[in-house]
């Protein structure tokens, strides 16, 4: 039986064939004894699934799953393969080499312990290394929460920073935080008189950790939550994203949040800020699921109207992805169930044309919420409202809706309103503008 012989290449480029004996000496695939933790041999399948490692050498790797082999098996045309894919292969009828193709002359699986044992080395160095940086970190977070609670100014900061570097990298320091009680800790630095290098790396700690919910019913004190909006407003890029996430959790917590919380004119006008900063799109999804989080607030939704968040969300949708534009038409659909958001989609010159474009564009979700935002307008201002949706083509559009596969709920809409706009123009403009005969061929 040959041995197996992964081929690897040098550094000047040119292939050259190496054993596996030969790649541990020569330190090519980092070999070296097999590593021990808490002296016991340490498990490769909990290893492997513990590291999930991106980049793994090629020659742990199955040519069949793609995934680091356990137990490795050599066939007789020198390839090795998992023993439990290789299984498999045999099982629906194959008598070749996955790999090479050729026909078996011999089906033996011959255990590939030389390899095992290199993989097993490997990833155990990789697990060592791992399990000692974890226990690092948890040493090291340990130790920035006991100065965060004698040190200030801009000591006080500096241990801020380097706390969230930590627990940024580490889900061990992270629960040492939490299991510490580290967060309310952190969540103490908020208040009236918080500044703004304080603010940010609390926001920016707290967003990383696993809250409980006693942790949040205390970052839900009105100080605090005021604090969070002043650094949204000041904020970069990061720190806004991080002051979103962290109300959005806050939010989660239905049974003690409190709508006061959002109803707050500077959040809001922070969260349009954000979506309409179009130098930073990765701001637009998280700002516009917090919005449609706080739309879904009744009472919040003609203060969302008031500060113009109807025309700048229209304005918005043909330059965002189809996620945020569904978000978008979300919070539109949403806002047109109460009067003033009805009249001030109504006033926007754009609202029509621009819902009628998106239907059948993006996904049936979408097209739902343009529907509904067209009915919305067009139940207001009936004859007005009906006649430019007809010629911005919407009863072309409300035919292909019925004749498409959307879901019979949608289609029934979509007969809705093509009876109202039928009904509040003239047949001539009406079939014109339907272009029927070339639909009903």
């Amino acid at each position: 039986m040959p041995m197996f012989q992964p081929r690897i290449k040098d550094g000047d480029g040119d292939g050259r064939i190496l054993d596996v004996e030969s790649a541990v000496k020569d330190g090519v695939l980092g070999g070296g004894a097999v590593a021990v933790c808490g002296g016991e041999k340490l498990d490769l399948k909990k290893m492997i699934e513990e590291l999930n490692l991106c980049e793994v050498p090629s020659v742990f790797i199955c040519p069949i799953s793609l995934e680091p082999m356990q137990d490795p098996v050599t066939l007789c045309t020198g390839q090795t393969y998992e023993r439990s894919n290789i299984l498999k292969w045999f099982s629906l009828g194959h008598y070749t080499c996955p790999t090479t193709m050729q026909e078996l002359w011999d089906d033996t699986l011959t255990p590939n312990t030389t390899l095992h044992h290199l993989t097993h080395t490997w990833f155990s160095h990789k697990y060592v290394q791992m399990k000692k940086r974890s226990e690092d970190a948890e040493g090291r977070a340990s130790k920035l929460l006991a100065n965060l609670k004698r040190v200030k100014g801009q000591a006080r900061v500096q241990t801020l920073k380097e706390l969230h570097r930590v627990v940024a990298n580490h889900s061990t320091a992270r629960k040492t935080v939490v299991d510490e009680g580290g967060a309310a800790l952190v969540s103490s630095l908020l208040g009236p008189f918080t500044s703004y290098a304080i603010g940010s790396e609390v926001v920016a700690i707290l967003v990383n950790l696993s809250l409980t919910s006693e942790a949040k019913m205390s970052l839900m004190q009105p100080a605090k939550v005021s604090s969070v909006v002043d650094v949204l407003n000041e904020g970069s890029i990061e720190t806004k994203i991080n002051c979103v996430r962290l109300i959005e959790m806050l939010m989660e917590e239905e049974n003690d949040f409190r709508t006061e919380f959002v109803s707050s004119h500077s959040l809001l006008v922070a969260l349009m800020r954000l979506v309409r900063n179009k130098r930073h799109p990765n701001g637009h999804l998280p700002a516009l699921a917090l919005l449609k989080s706080i739309s879904t607030l009744k009472e919040v939704r003609s203060l969302i109207v008031s500060i113009g968040a109807i025309p700048h969300l229209l304005e918005l949708i043909p330059v965002l992805n189809p996620e945020c534009v569904e978000l978008a038409l979300s919070v539109l659909d949403i806002l047109s169930s109460v009067p003033q958001g009805k009249q001030a989609l109504k006033d926007c010159s754009n609202t029509i044309p621009t819902m009628v474009k998106l239907l059948m564009r993006i996904t049936e979700c979408c097209t739902d919420y343009a529907l509904s935002i067209l009915c919305s307008v067009c139940n207001l201002s009936p004859q007005e409202c009906s006649m430019r949706a007809v010629d911005a083509g919407l009863a072309a559009k409300l035919l292909l809706v019925i004749q498409s596969g959307c879901s019979p709920a949608l289609k029934q809409r979509a007969a809705e309103l093509l009876k109202l706009c039928s009904l509040n123009c003239s047949d001539t403009i009406f079939i014109s503008k339907c272009k029927l005969t070339r639909t009903i061929q």
